[in-house]
């Protein structure tokens, strides 16, 4: 598990890397009505990162305190915490 941050301001709280390369990026946030902006921001930090060196994201999410999973028409996961689980 990773965090990144670019010298363009850009944020992800969370990336998850598998032994195999892939990977995921996700946004954490409490309220679900933060949902939109965390989406696009996530979106606009993955588009910064170089794929053609480390692949495409296997899945972006928004991961929130509550509510029901789901996923956007933009590809986008919204997940609560209590879905999260083995």
């Amino acid at each position: 598990m990773y965090h990144y941050r670019d010298s363009n301001g850009h944020e992800i709280d969370a990336i998850v890397e598998q032994a195999d390369g892939r990977w995921g990026a996700c946004e954490i946030k409490l309220g679900a009505g933060a949902v939109e902006r965390a989406a696009t921001s996530l979106r606009s930090a993955v588009d910064q990162i170089d794929t053609r060196v480390v692949g495409p994201p296997a899945f972006l999410a928004v991961i929130t305190g509550s509510g029901v999973a789901f996923r956007r028409a933009d590809g986008v996961y919204v997940l609560p915490i209590g879905a999260l689980r083995p």
